[in-house]
Protein backbone atom coordinates (compact mmCIF):
# COMPACT_ATOMS: atom_id res chain seq x y z
CA UNK A 1 0.00 0.00 0.00
CA UNK A 2 1.45 3.69 -0.43
CA UNK A 3 2.21 5.31 2.63
CA UNK A 4 -0.61 8.14 3.45
CA UNK A 5 1.58 11.62 4.27
CA UNK A 6 1.47 11.98 8.44
CA UNK A 7 2.11 8.14 8.98
CA UNK A 8 5.22 6.96 9.91
CA UNK A 9 5.28 3.93 7.07
CA UNK A 10 8.42 4.44 5.59
CA UNK A 11 11.64 3.07 7.07
CA UNK A 12 14.04 5.82 5.42
CA UNK A 13 14.12 9.33 7.39
CA UNK A 14 16.65 10.45 4.82
CA UNK A 15 18.30 9.27 1.56
CA UNK A 16 22.18 10.08 0.30
CA UNK A 17 22.88 11.96 -2.95
CA UNK A 18 25.45 10.35 -5.01
CA UNK A 19 26.39 13.20 -6.51
CA UNK A 20 28.68 12.76 -10.22
CA UNK A 21 31.96 11.39 -8.29
CA UNK A 22 33.03 10.13 -5.24
CA UNK A 23 36.55 11.93 -5.93
CA UNK A 24 37.54 15.06 -4.23
CA UNK A 25 39.32 16.30 -7.08
CA UNK A 26 36.86 15.92 -9.44
CA UNK A 27 34.21 17.14 -7.56
CA UNK A 28 36.31 20.25 -6.66
CA UNK A 29 36.89 21.10 -10.71
CA UNK A 30 32.72 20.39 -10.62
CA UNK A 31 32.55 23.47 -8.23
CA UNK A 32 34.20 25.56 -9.91
CA UNK A 33 32.55 24.43 -13.38
CA UNK A 34 28.64 24.58 -12.02
CA UNK A 35 29.30 27.32 -9.53
CA UNK A 36 30.23 29.45 -12.41
CA UNK A 37 27.45 28.03 -14.66
CA UNK A 38 25.36 28.89 -11.60
CA UNK A 39 26.23 32.29 -11.02
CA UNK A 40 26.34 33.44 -14.87
CA UNK A 41 22.39 31.76 -14.83
CA UNK A 42 20.89 33.84 -11.91
CA UNK A 43 22.83 36.96 -13.00
CA UNK A 44 21.79 37.02 -16.56
CA UNK A 45 18.31 35.90 -15.76
CA UNK A 46 18.25 38.98 -13.52
CA UNK A 47 19.57 41.17 -15.61
CA UNK A 48 16.87 40.33 -17.77
CA UNK A 49 14.15 41.02 -15.47
CA UNK A 50 15.86 44.23 -14.30
CA UNK A 51 15.88 45.67 -17.44
CA UNK A 52 12.27 44.56 -18.58
CA UNK A 53 11.26 46.63 -15.34
CA UNK A 54 13.28 49.76 -15.56
CA UNK A 55 12.85 49.96 -19.30
CA UNK A 56 9.46 51.39 -19.95
CA UNK A 57 9.70 50.54 -24.10
CA UNK A 58 9.79 47.18 -22.86
CA UNK A 59 6.28 46.97 -21.35
CA UNK A 60 4.63 45.00 -23.41
CA UNK A 61 3.18 41.24 -23.53
CA UNK A 62 6.09 39.57 -25.29
CA UNK A 63 8.48 40.84 -22.55
CA UNK A 64 6.56 40.38 -19.73
CA UNK A 65 6.49 37.01 -20.86
CA UNK A 66 10.38 36.77 -20.89
CA UNK A 67 10.57 38.61 -17.32
CA UNK A 68 8.35 35.69 -16.05
CA UNK A 69 10.62 33.13 -17.74
CA UNK A 70 13.63 34.53 -16.59
CA UNK A 71 12.10 34.24 -12.83
CA UNK A 72 11.05 30.70 -13.44
CA UNK A 73 14.74 29.94 -14.60
CA UNK A 74 16.13 31.93 -11.57
CA UNK A 75 13.74 29.58 -9.16
CA UNK A 76 14.49 26.27 -11.33
CA UNK A 77 18.00 26.39 -11.17
CA UNK A 78 18.09 27.54 -7.58
CA UNK A 79 16.15 24.70 -6.33
CA UNK A 80 18.85 22.43 -7.36
CA UNK A 81 22.37 23.79 -7.93
CA UNK A 82 22.91 25.58 -4.68
CA UNK A 83 22.65 22.10 -2.78
CA UNK A 84 24.28 20.64 -5.56
CA UNK A 85 27.44 23.04 -4.44
CA UNK A 86 27.81 22.14 -1.00
CA UNK A 87 27.55 18.43 -1.77
CA UNK A 88 30.49 18.64 -4.11
CA UNK A 89 32.73 20.26 -1.02
CA UNK A 90 30.95 18.54 2.00
CA UNK A 91 31.57 15.15 3.37
CA UNK A 92 27.90 14.43 3.95
CA UNK A 93 25.44 14.34 0.77
CA UNK A 94 22.43 13.46 3.01
CA UNK A 95 19.03 15.13 2.73
CA UNK A 96 15.87 14.49 4.77
CA UNK A 97 13.04 12.82 3.47
CA UNK A 98 11.29 16.59 3.84
CA UNK A 99 14.00 18.07 2.45
CA UNK A 100 13.80 15.66 -0.63
CA UNK A 101 9.94 15.88 -0.34
CA UNK A 102 10.12 19.69 -0.67
CA UNK A 103 12.87 20.17 -3.41
CA UNK A 104 10.79 17.41 -5.92
CA UNK A 105 8.01 19.43 -5.59
CA UNK A 106 8.94 23.04 -6.14
CA UNK A 107 11.57 21.68 -9.06
CA UNK A 108 8.33 19.68 -10.50
CA UNK A 109 6.44 22.65 -9.82
CA UNK A 110 8.42 25.03 -11.71
CA UNK A 111 9.47 22.90 -14.27
CA UNK A 112 5.75 22.04 -15.24
CA UNK A 113 4.91 25.27 -14.76
CA UNK A 114 7.69 26.09 -17.57
CA UNK A 115 6.73 23.94 -19.73
CA UNK A 116 3.08 25.21 -19.90
CA UNK A 117 4.25 28.32 -19.83
CA UNK A 118 6.33 27.82 -23.68
CA UNK A 119 2.79 27.50 -25.03
CA UNK A 120 1.79 30.91 -23.49
CA UNK A 121 4.97 32.54 -25.35
CA UNK A 122 4.19 30.66 -29.11
CA UNK A 123 0.75 31.88 -28.44
CA UNK A 124 2.19 35.50 -28.37
CA UNK A 125 4.09 35.37 -30.90
CA UNK A 126 1.18 33.59 -33.05
CA UNK A 127 -0.64 36.77 -32.56
CA UNK A 128 2.29 38.67 -33.24
CA UNK A 129 2.85 37.77 -36.50
CA UNK A 130 -0.97 36.63 -37.68
CA UNK A 131 -2.82 39.34 -36.17
CA UNK A 132 -0.39 42.37 -35.90
CA UNK A 133 -2.90 45.07 -35.83
CA UNK A 134 -4.77 43.55 -33.37
CA UNK A 135 -1.93 42.54 -30.82
CA UNK A 136 -2.70 45.00 -28.23
CA UNK A 137 -6.59 44.67 -28.52
CA UNK A 138 -6.04 40.16 -28.18
CA UNK A 139 -2.95 40.39 -25.85
CA UNK A 140 -4.55 43.17 -23.69
CA UNK A 141 -2.72 42.85 -19.90
CA UNK A 142 -5.90 41.52 -18.33
CA UNK A 143 -5.57 38.64 -20.18
CA UNK A 144 -1.81 38.75 -19.38
CA UNK A 145 -2.12 38.17 -16.11
CA UNK A 146 -4.39 35.24 -16.24
CA UNK A 147 -2.44 33.56 -18.77
CA UNK A 148 0.60 33.90 -16.07
CA UNK A 149 -1.21 33.45 -13.09
CA UNK A 150 -3.04 30.12 -14.85
CA UNK A 151 0.07 28.47 -16.01
CA UNK A 152 1.68 28.65 -11.67
CA UNK A 153 -1.12 27.34 -10.73
CA UNK A 154 -1.54 24.35 -12.84
CA UNK A 155 2.17 23.95 -12.88
CA UNK A 156 1.98 23.86 -9.09
CA UNK A 157 -1.37 22.10 -8.75
CA UNK A 158 -0.09 19.59 -11.01
CA UNK A 159 3.28 18.76 -9.42
CA UNK A 160 1.39 17.70 -6.21
CA UNK A 161 -0.26 15.18 -7.63
CA UNK A 162 3.17 13.60 -9.12
CA UNK A 163 5.15 14.12 -5.88
CA UNK A 164 2.28 12.67 -3.54
CA UNK A 165 2.54 9.74 -5.90
CA UNK A 166 6.37 9.29 -5.40
CA UNK A 167 6.59 10.16 -1.78
CA UNK A 168 4.00 8.13 -0.56
CA UNK A 169 5.78 4.52 -1.57
CA UNK A 170 7.43 2.81 0.89
CA UNK A 171 10.91 3.41 0.86
CA UNK A 172 12.22 0.56 3.37
CA UNK A 173 15.71 -0.37 2.46
CA UNK A 174 18.57 1.34 0.15
CA UNK A 175 18.46 5.54 0.29
CA UNK A 176 21.39 5.69 -1.75
CA UNK A 177 19.80 8.07 -4.58
CA UNK A 178 22.07 8.04 -7.53
CA UNK A 179 21.43 11.85 -8.86
CA UNK A 180 22.50 15.25 -7.98
CA UNK A 181 19.30 15.90 -6.70
CA UNK A 182 15.43 14.17 -5.31
CA UNK A 183 14.58 13.79 -9.25
CA UNK A 184 11.33 11.49 -9.24
CA UNK A 185 12.45 8.26 -11.22
CA UNK A 186 15.73 8.26 -9.09
CA UNK A 187 13.78 8.22 -5.99
CA UNK A 188 10.95 6.18 -7.09
CA UNK A 189 13.53 3.67 -8.29
CA UNK A 190 14.18 2.96 -4.36
CA UNK A 191 10.55 2.03 -3.31
CA UNK A 192 9.95 -1.59 -1.70
CA UNK A 193 6.90 -1.80 -4.31
CA UNK A 194 6.09 -2.69 -7.77
CA UNK A 195 6.17 1.11 -9.06
CA UNK A 196 4.05 0.10 -12.45
CA UNK A 197 0.97 1.89 -11.43
CA UNK A 198 3.15 5.05 -10.43
CA UNK A 199 4.70 4.94 -13.81
CA UNK A 200 1.74 5.02 -15.45
CA UNK A 201 0.21 7.84 -13.49
CA UNK A 202 3.54 9.67 -14.24
CA UNK A 203 2.67 9.02 -18.03
CA UNK A 204 -0.68 10.23 -18.05
CA UNK A 205 0.77 13.71 -16.72
CA UNK A 206 3.55 14.01 -18.36
CA UNK A 207 1.21 13.84 -22.11
CA UNK A 208 -0.91 16.42 -20.39
CA UNK A 209 2.39 18.71 -19.44
CA UNK A 210 5.01 17.52 -22.57
CA UNK A 211 2.86 16.06 -24.96
CA UNK A 212 0.17 18.52 -25.15
CA UNK A 213 2.05 22.14 -24.70
CA UNK A 214 4.33 20.61 -27.65
CA UNK A 215 1.00 20.04 -29.87
CA UNK A 216 -0.24 22.92 -29.14
CA UNK A 217 3.44 25.32 -29.69
CA UNK A 218 3.76 23.08 -33.12
CA UNK A 219 0.14 23.83 -34.16
CA UNK A 220 1.13 27.86 -33.36
CA UNK A 221 3.77 27.48 -35.39
CA UNK A 222 2.34 26.06 -38.44
CA UNK A 223 0.02 28.99 -38.57
CA UNK A 224 2.91 31.58 -38.19
CA UNK A 225 5.27 30.15 -40.52
CA UNK A 226 1.91 29.85 -43.22
CA UNK A 227 1.58 33.65 -42.60
CA UNK A 228 5.38 34.20 -42.82
CA UNK A 229 5.48 33.02 -46.25
CA UNK A 230 2.55 35.15 -47.04
CA UNK A 231 4.86 37.90 -46.76
CA UNK A 232 6.32 39.20 -49.90
CA UNK A 233 9.35 41.17 -48.96
CA UNK A 234 12.47 39.03 -47.89
CA UNK A 235 13.26 41.42 -45.18
CA UNK A 236 9.87 40.71 -43.61
CA UNK A 237 9.91 37.12 -43.81
CA UNK A 238 13.70 37.68 -42.00
CA UNK A 239 11.96 39.69 -39.40
CA UNK A 240 9.37 37.76 -38.52
CA UNK A 241 11.31 34.63 -38.32
CA UNK A 242 13.48 35.91 -35.85
CA UNK A 243 11.22 37.18 -33.33
CA UNK A 244 10.47 33.37 -33.49
CA UNK A 245 13.81 32.05 -33.83
CA UNK A 246 14.83 32.63 -29.83
CA UNK A 247 11.58 30.82 -28.33
CA UNK A 248 12.21 27.95 -30.64
CA UNK A 249 15.60 27.72 -29.72
CA UNK A 250 14.83 27.44 -26.06
CA UNK A 251 11.93 24.97 -26.27
CA UNK A 252 13.75 22.61 -28.17
CA UNK A 253 16.71 22.65 -25.41
CA UNK A 254 14.27 22.53 -22.48
CA UNK A 255 11.83 19.74 -24.04
CA UNK A 256 14.12 17.61 -26.04
CA UNK A 257 15.76 16.38 -22.88
CA UNK A 258 12.74 16.35 -20.45
CA UNK A 259 10.70 14.45 -22.89
CA UNK A 260 13.37 12.01 -22.79
CA UNK A 261 13.53 11.75 -19.34
CA UNK A 262 9.74 11.63 -17.98
CA UNK A 263 8.40 9.77 -21.32
CA UNK A 264 9.79 6.62 -20.83
CA UNK A 265 9.37 3.40 -18.70
CA UNK A 266 11.49 2.69 -15.60
CA UNK A 267 13.15 -0.25 -17.37
CA UNK A 268 15.15 2.28 -19.70
CA UNK A 269 16.47 4.18 -16.59
CA UNK A 270 20.02 4.50 -16.48
CA UNK A 271 21.21 6.67 -13.55
CA UNK A 272 24.40 8.11 -15.48
CA UNK A 273 23.44 8.69 -18.08
CA UNK A 274 19.88 10.56 -16.99
CA UNK A 275 21.82 12.82 -14.57
CA UNK A 276 24.07 13.88 -17.46
CA UNK A 277 20.92 15.11 -19.51
CA UNK A 278 18.94 16.36 -16.61
CA UNK A 279 21.90 19.23 -16.53
CA UNK A 280 20.65 20.46 -19.85
CA UNK A 281 16.75 20.68 -18.70
CA UNK A 282 17.76 22.53 -15.80
CA UNK A 283 21.36 24.10 -15.63
CA UNK A 284 22.43 24.52 -19.05
CA UNK A 285 18.74 25.94 -20.41
CA UNK A 286 18.51 28.58 -17.44
CA UNK A 287 21.96 29.14 -18.55
CA UNK A 288 21.12 29.38 -22.41
CA UNK A 289 17.89 31.47 -22.20
CA UNK A 290 19.43 34.71 -21.62
CA UNK A 291 22.16 34.26 -23.80
CA UNK A 292 19.47 33.75 -27.01
CA UNK A 293 17.51 36.51 -25.92
CA UNK A 294 20.13 38.88 -25.00
CA UNK A 295 22.24 38.66 -28.18
CA UNK A 296 19.36 37.98 -30.55
CA UNK A 297 17.18 40.97 -29.63
CA UNK A 298 18.02 44.49 -30.55
CA UNK A 299 15.77 45.99 -27.47
CA UNK A 300 17.21 43.78 -24.83
CA UNK A 301 20.74 45.02 -26.33
CA UNK A 302 19.37 48.87 -26.21
CA UNK A 303 18.06 48.93 -22.76
CA UNK A 304 21.56 47.58 -21.77
CA UNK A 305 23.09 49.61 -23.17
CA UNK A 306 21.24 53.02 -22.31
CA UNK A 307 21.23 51.51 -18.56
CA UNK A 308 25.35 51.34 -19.04
CA UNK A 309 25.34 55.02 -20.62
CA UNK A 310 23.13 56.54 -18.42
CA UNK A 311 22.77 55.22 -14.92
CA UNK A 312 18.63 54.88 -15.10
CA UNK A 313 16.49 54.17 -18.17
CA UNK A 314 13.00 56.58 -17.75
Amino acid sequence: MWMIPGQNQSWVSEFILLGFSSDPTTNSILFIVFLLIYLCSVLGNGLIIMLICLDTQLHTPMYFFLCILALLDMGYVTTTMPQMLVHLLAHSQTISFAGCWIQMYVFGALGITECIFFVVMAYDRYVAICYPLRYTVILNWGLCIQLAAGTWVCGFLSALLHTFFTMSLPYCGPNKVNHYFCEGPSVRSLACMDTHIIEIVDLVLSVFVVVTPISLIVASYVHIAMSILKIKSAQGRCKAFSTCASHLTVVTFFYGPATYIYMRPNSSYSPERDKQISLFYNAFTALLNPLVYSLRNKDIKRAFLKVMGHGRVD
